[in-house]
Order: structure tokens, then sequence, then C-alpha cells
């Protein structure tokens, strides 16, 4: 028989099963891994005296020669080997002789899949933060350059009160910040080894699991071989933080679209990360936030999909378990991809500062402040709200704002206005007044931005020490 487990078996597998239950077509993109994970199993193996050190050599130097083939894409991969780990295995035995079979001495794919995973995703979420650190870094750097322009800030996605765009800006920086603490916090669950699992029940052999978990720089080691080789919540955790991260990214994906448009004018994004309409030719279309935002929902899709496949097998591992692959390659390839895309946009985005404080002149959102200002002079703020909301209505039947307002418009609606109401209506004076923490005052999101950019070496600082620590 042409299979390594084929012993047991009078026929040879039917095609279509074959083709059917191969993983190699996207299995294979833990190739690295798990020549990695070998690697060290088979170390563990001549220390404990399982393998002489004469054939722990000889695997090893067939692993590297593997390796390289990887590296330098020379590897033929077999859909008749199934999966990566037989395909690995089958090119170390053509490298090195019979004496590859030893490879797979007191493990089972079972538990080597698992390990291949953690190191896998290990390294994503390294990767991702880093990638996180790009785009606060292009969010802060543009929120320092638009310190002193102020917008309409919406609720309703209508026109509230006047923010400065740095606010807003600041406001992903603190989502993004989330992000990154999410996927922080989940690599301690990554970072747990289930090699020495076996297929469900541990393994006669006198291995060394801690030992393994040295050399991978595994934090610690599954304590329940069971649990090891079936435990896949550390895929749903991360297809869940990468959801939560894709819908912040749409977000800020529709209120790029938003403000691109001629209806806003708010924005303008660098022609390289914008395309054109083949029939209209004055068409600049924001194609990366929309795809960005459409792509969302796939992503959303794989976890949905990984966590329908586990809820309802018994323990240990099942096929079924293969499906929980495809998803998370989708995933990290699609979350990728925005990431990449994201710091640069936002870093060549134009701010177009003069049309925000036209919109601001040309709205109501300065209303909030007179009602505070008439409660300040002993008004009940109920009575001071009705007295703007009948202000605002004149206003609009008089097709001006309030700031077109005369004193004696003004008094006609009460006795308590007098000239400092002009200074209280004006954008600056509105933004500055909520000077409290996380306000939209100028002094508020500076303090905010020097947080950030605090927090922002520290970010950069973990993503270098566990780069290294995953590699």
């Amino acid at each position: 028989m042409s299979k390594l487990w084929g012993g047991r078996f009078t026929k040879q597998t039917n095609r279509l099963v074959e083709q059917y239950t191969a993983s190699i077509g996207f299995d294979k993109a833990l190739a690295e891994e798990d020549v990695q994970g070998s690697l060290a199993h088979v170390t563990m193996l001549g220390k404990c005296g399982i393998l002489p050190e004469e054939d722990v050599e000889k695997i090893k130097e067939g692993l590297h020669a593997v390796l390289g083939k990887i590296r330098r894409g020379e590897l033929e991969y077999s859909v008749s080997d199934e999966d990566i780990h037989m395909n690995v295995e089958k090119n170390l035995i053509d490298e090195v002789g019979s004496v590859g079979g030893k490879l797979h001495t007191g493990r089972s794919r079972n538990d080597q899949v698992a390990t291949d995973m953690h190191l896998y995703l290990r390294k994503r979420v390294v990767e991702f933060v880093g990638l996180l650190h790009d785009l606060q870094e292009s969010l802060i750097g543009q929120a320092k350059d638009n310190l002193e322009t102020i917008v309409p800030g919406y609720t309703h996605l209508q026109r509230a009160q006047p923010i400065l765009f740095a606010h807003h800006l600041m406001a992903y920086v603190s989502m993004f910040q989330r992000d990154i603490e999410r996927l922080q916090d989940s690599y301690k669950r990554i970072n747990v080894l289930p090699l020495g699992a076996g297929a469900l029940a541990g393994t006669t052999f006198p291995i060394d699991r801690h030992f393994v978990a040295e050399q991978l720089h595994f934090d610690a080691v599954y304590e329940n071989s069971l649990d090891a080789v079936s435990d896949r919540d550390f895929i749903l955790e991360f297809l869940a933080d990468a959801s939560i991260l894709m819908m912040h990214l749409s977000r800020l994906s529709e209120e790029l679209v938003l403000w691109s448009s001629t209806e806003f004018r708010f924005v303008e994004l660098d022609d390289a990360f914008c395309t054109g309409s083949s029939i209209m030719p004055q068409k600049k279309n924001p194609d990366v936030p929309e795809l960005v935002r459409g792509k969302t929902g796939r992503v959303y899709g794989n976890l949905m999909g990984l966590l329908t496949v586990l809820k309802s097998l018994p323990l240990a591992y099942n096929k079924d378990m293969q499906e929980d692959k495809e998803g998370m390659f989708d995933t990290v390839e699609t979350l990728r991809g925005a990431l990449q895309l994201f710091a640069p946009m936002i870093a060549t985005m134009k701010v177009n500062s003069g049309q925000m404080r036209e919109a601001v002149n040309k709205d109501f959102s300065n209303a909030t402040d007179i009602a505070d200002f008439l409660a300040g002079k002993g008004l009940p703020f109920r009575q001071a709200h009705e007295v703007i909301g009948k202000t605002v209505l004149y206003c609009i039947q008089q097709n001006k704002f309030l700031l077109d307002l005369t004193l004696e418009e003004f008094k006609q609606f009460s006795p308590l206005f007098d000239e400092s109401i002009y200074e209280v209506l004006q954008p600056e004076t509105v933004v500055n007044a909520r000077n409290v923490y996380g306000g939209t005052a100028t002094a508020q999101v500076s303090a905010a931005i020097g947080r950030a950019e605090e927090r922002l070496a520290a970010t950069a600082q973990w993503a270098q020490e566990y780069a290294e620590k995953s590699k």
C-alpha cells in the first residue's frame, strides 16, 4: 500500500474519497510550522533516548532539506499523501530513507496538526498587532495635523455638536487599541503546546513535553490530552477578535465613503487607493474602504462556520475538525490585506478643513451651548431646552443660523440673552467648553494623543519582543 497508514487496508482509497478528504490544497500553508514542530519533536526523542543520536541527526538534516524546498517553492505536494504532515514525512523519507519513518514516534497527526496551528496563529497575532500599530500611527499623525480642524459631530447621522476632527480620529485609535489588547490577550491561550497528547490519550514513550515547549517557546503545555487534540477555542477566539476588528474597520470605511462623497467633501483619498469608472470618466471611487466593508461579512461567516462545526462534536478528534483551517486562513488573508492598505490610505488622506468649517457654520450643532448658557444664568434646563427649540424653529423659518440672529431677535425668546452669546456660539468656544477627560476640547485631545503615543511605543516593543519569541 502507498499510504503511510495503509497496513490495515486491503483496497486502495477511492479516488473521489481521496480528493474529497485531502486537505493538502489548503493546509500546505502550515508547511514551515510542520517542519518547525518536527525538529523540536525529534530533538526531544534524542534527548529522551527514544531514538539514537545518529538517527536524530539524519532526520534533522532531512527536515532542513525539506524546509529549504518549502521556502524555495520546490516541494511537490501530492493529494494522495492527504495533508501537510504526510507530505512532509513522505518527502523526508525520500531524502533520508526509511529512518525518516521514525520521526512519527510518540506523536499522532492529531496533536501534530494542533501544534502546527498554534505555531501558525501566534505568528499571525504578532503580525496583526504590528499592523494595528501602523494604523494607529497613521490616525494619530492625522489627528496631530488637525488639532484645530472642527467638524460636525453626528448622532443618528444628524448633525449634533461641533467636535475636533482629531477627536473623531482618536475614537478609532481607542477602538483599535482594544483590538490590540484582545489579540495580545489571546496570545496567552494560543501559546500552549498540544504536542505529546498523541491521538487522544498521550503516548507510551517516555517523552518530555516541557522540553519541546521550551524549544518552541511555548509558555505552557496542555494539561489534558483529550482537550489538547480537540481544542479549537484559540482559533475561535482569533476569529472573534478578527470579526470585531473588521467591524471597526468597516465603520471607519463607511465614514470614509461618506466623507469623500460630493455631498460631504470632508476628505479626499489618495488616487493610489481609489479606482475609476469604465463608463463615467469623472468618477473616483473609494473601492478600498467599500471592499473592506464588504469583506467584513466573510470574516463573520468564518467565525459562525467554525462555531457550527464544533457545536456538536464529541471528544476527541473528529474529521469534521479539518474544517477549522480554510476559514482561519481566509480570515488571516482578509485581515492582512485590509490592515496593510488602511495605514497608508489614512496617512495620505487629504483633509478639507475649510469644507468642514463651512458645514459647522451652517447648522444648529451649537444649540446645546445656548441651553447651557441659559441654564448657567439660572433658567431650569428643561425650560432652556424649550427656549432654544423655539429659537431654532424661528431660524429655520427665517432661513438663518443662530449666529445670524441679532441680539434683539435672541431677546424675544429670553431676556437672559446678552452680547456674550456670540462668543458662546463660536465653534472654537463650543469645542473647548467641553474640557473634561475624554472630551473634545483641544487640551483634552492633545492629552489623549500623548497617552496614545505612549501606548504606541509599548505596542511596538511588545510586537518586537513576541516576534522573536514566535519565530
